[in-house]
């Protein structure tokens, strides 16, 4: 888990690659955003549970430990954390679909584009 940045402009950033997680950080950072990463989803859990909460999640569906859809089913039920809005990204095609039960706020299919992952934080939070 790794944070960076002033909180009122954080984004979480859940992913289990390394390098996509890594590269998403840059790029948000580079564009004024402050940034937190975890590996999985039981790791955001536990961010979120004890400390500031971001103004957005970027969440991966498919992570070990625990997936993006656990771990939105488990935000859902927690009063604290269940208004934080998601943004879900996947390889997968069919990712609308996967994700239609879960009322996430955005949904990006990777590869990210850059312009695209931007326009979809502005809503949520806008760059310093």
């Amino acid at each position: 888990m790794t944070a960076s940045g002033p909180q009122e402009r954080m984004v979480l950033v859940v992913d289990d690659d390394r390098e996509l997680r890594e590269t998403i950080q840059s790029v948000l950072e580079e564009s004024g955003f402050a940034v937190v990463t975890a590996t999985n989803g039981e790791e955001a859990l536990a961010y979120l549970r004890r400390a500031p909460h971001p103004r957005v999640i970027l969440l991966d569906l498919s992570m070990p430990v625990m997936d993006g859809i656990t771990f939105r089913e488990e935000q859902q039920k927690d009063a604290a954390l269940a208004s934080i809005p998601v943004i879900v990204f996947s390889a997968s095609t069919a990712v609308a679909e996967k994700v239609r039960h879960l009322a996430v706020d955005g949904v990006l299919r990777k590869p990210i584009r850059i312009d695209h992952l931007l326009g979809a934080l502005r809503p949520f939070c806008s760059p310093t």
